[in-house]
């Protein structure tokens, strides 16, 4: 990687804060940090982040990536974070040349927060082939069982999503924000600044909605299997299909829902059936 000023202006996910519970009782209870961090790239204001200012660099960064506002790692030449002013200034050699007509088409997302798409990457077509990675039911339970192990913000305060690079059942990377399209952003940027070993990533974890913007994200980063706890969207079904993203949805214990899963999904762990599995959503 070339060499790439970074102001490392990390903040603490969580804060303490006085609650009164059921009882009437007054106790310490940790708390999400929810931070505004105003991007500028080349002293144009871009947009203003909700995050938890865990890793605000590689968050800047993975968001102008997957906005199709940095198209190569070598353009980057400098993220420097000011926590007093809330805001991130991007230096690069090369802005797109149809900056203002990408950022005058906002798609506002369902992501937490509402996420915002600029331009028309929702309609994109120019994404590099994806591996078509074989998914075995057996090396799925095992990485749920590993992610088990992580959540840590989540734990402590709730009201964050995390999100996970992954190789089969290993966790290479994990990475929890106030929303979940923050979380892929900053797994994207450290993929991009080569601060975390994502060598061989092949699974991607949420614990969000797997919507259009998550399936996008995702595609951009390479990756053809997208797992979530949760369940799917029309759009996001639309795209996993047209890029070649396997779906694995509902992943909780031992039940899940794969979609686009033909030819891709080895039932190699079957678990016995139980009374209402077959009627269970």
């Amino acid at each position: 990687m070339h060499d790439i000023r970074l102001s490392r202006a990390r903040l603490p996910a969580t804060l303490e804060i006085e609650v009164l519970d059921e009882f009437g009782e007054a106790r310490r209870q940790a708390i999400a940090a929810e931070r505004a961090l105003t991007v500028y790239l080349n002293k144009r204001e871009i947009v203003t982040l909700m995050t938890l200012g865990a890793d605000p660099e590689a968050l800047v960064v993975g968001y102008l990536r997957n906005q199709g506002l940095l198209a190569e790692q070598r353009d980057l030449q400098a993220v420097h974070v000011d926590w007093e002013v809330e805001a991130a200034a991007v230096v690069t050699r090369h802005l797109p040349e149809d900056l203002e007509e990408r950022l005058g088409q906002r798609t506002v997302t369902t992501g937490c927060g509402q996420g915002t798409v600029f331009g028309r990457l929702l309609e994109a077509t120019s994404l590099r082939p994806l591996p078509a990675t074989v998914m075995r039911q057996s090396v799925l339970y095992r990485l749920l069982d590993n992610l088990g192990a992580y959540n840590e913000t989540y734990r402590s305060a709730g009201a964050v999503h995390g999100c996970a690079l992954c190789r089969q059942e290993a966790v290479l990377d994990f990475v929890e924000d106030v929303g979940r399209h923050n979380a892929v952003d900053t797994l994207a940027g450290r993929q991009w600044l080569e601060e975390a070993d994502s060598v061989g990533a092949d699974i991607f974890y949420t614990t969000g909605r797997l919507t259009s913007e998550m399936v996008l994200k995702v595609a951009q980063m390479g990756i053809g299997v997208l797992v979530s706890r949760s369940g799917v969207t029309q759009k996001g079904v639309e795209l996993a299909q047209r890029f070649g993203v396997l779906l694995i949805a509902r992943a909780k214990g031992r039940h899940f829902q794969a979609i686009h899963g033909a030819g891709r999904l080895e039932l190699d762990a079957v678990p016995a059936r139980r009374p209402g599995d077959r009627a269970r959503a």
